[in-house]
């Protein structure tokens, strides 16, 4: 039987994707103790997807200052974050802490249930969902769903009315950046998929064609901003809905009511998560071990992993096949 556990601190830095693909250990935590106060230390900006939305209670930022010290051998610990860490029942966390400093230094302030996760994911290993399950499958919890999932909250969800309500359904949305450039279908390939002559030849016109796409969302952050601009030239005279920069958790409730066609990229788990039927294109990356496992996501993967091989035609095929499921 589980001993119960009355406040649960998680570290989890990383990034978008990093984040969601520990969501289903988070569940896992959560379900095994509904009524714990669940904490998480990470970038506020994406541990924001769980606060106050099924996770956790409250965020703290990992980019606090004083927390440097904890990271560095027989420092002196700011006695606020000492306390802090010390009135946990149980703490996981996942930061590469190879020489064991900050796991030591969480000791000294008297923390005595510590569990460490993966700091890194092992490349040829179990999927990442299952390698970042490990600490609490050692909790004696079994993990078996490693589909990832968000809860839009209700002000996320107006949000999302707000921003969709001049647009028709069906809605295409598209994350055509990644932040690798190995990772990234060839932008020609994206205008082609909308052009005159393309598959989706209408997509954000006024007259959608029934069995097509009746409106398009252009996903973007900051570092989609070539593909951004290149795809804002080409599609001038169409009405293409452009969601640059938004906060997480509203897009998250944007994606949740739109199809989604994009890279191996944390706004593709983020789509899968909010339980958008997915097309997620691969190239150099292993979907075994990188693609969200939930049963609204499919994976097309470029032939000799190259995204230059991947033609437009699947694409399309793949997309209509989302719209009709």
């Amino acid at each position: 039987m589980l001993r119960q556990m009355n406040r649960i601190l998680v570290i989890r830095g990383g990034a978008i994707g990093d984040f969601i693909l520990t969501l289903p250990a988070l569940k896992a935590l959560r379900d095994a103790w509904p009524q714990a106060r669940i904490e998480i230390l990470g970038y506020k900006h994406i541990a924001a997807l769980a606060e106050n939305r099924f996770y956790a209670q409250a965020v703290r930022s990992i980019e606090y200052g004083r927390l440097s010290s904890f990271f560095a051998r027989n420092s002196e610990l700011p006695a606020e974050l000492a306390n802090y860490f010390a009135s946990f029942d149980l703490i996981i966390s996942y930061l590469y802490d190879p020489d064991r400093i900050f796991e030591n230094n969480l000791r000294r302030c008297g923390v005595e249930h510590l569990l460490c996760g993966p700091g890194r994911i092992v490349q040829t290993a179990d999927h990442a969902a299952r390698q970042l399950a490990q600490p609490i499958e050692d909790l004696g919890i079994r993990v078996v769903d490693l589909a990832e999932r968000v809860f839009p909250s209700v002000d996320d969800r107006q949000f999302a009315r707000k921003f969709l309500r001049d647009l028709q359904e069906p809605i295409l949305a598209i994350h055509p950046g990644s932040g690798s450039t190995e990772k990234n279908w060839p932008l020609e390939n994206w205008i082609e998929l909308f052009s005159t002559s393309g598959r989706f030849p209408l997509v954000g016109s006024k007259d959608p064609q029934p069995g097509n796409f009746s409106s398009l969302i252009v996903i973007s952050g900051e570092a989609d901003q070539t593909e951004t601009e290149a795809l804002e030239r080409a599609l001038k005279n169409r009405d293409v809905r452009f969601a640059k920069n938004l906060p997480l958790t509203d897009l998250a409730a944007v994606l949740e009511r739109s199809i989604f066609i994009g890279h191996d990229s944390g706004i593709s788990h983020l789509a899968a998560a909010a339980g958008a039927n997915c097309v997620l294109l691969f190239g150099p990356t292993d979907p075994n071990l990188w693609a969200p496992r939930n049963k609204n996501v499919r994976v097309l993967r470029a032939p000799g992993g190259r995204l230059s091989n991947l033609e437009v035609a699947p694409v399309a095929e793949a997309a209509v096949s989302a719209m009709a499921s």
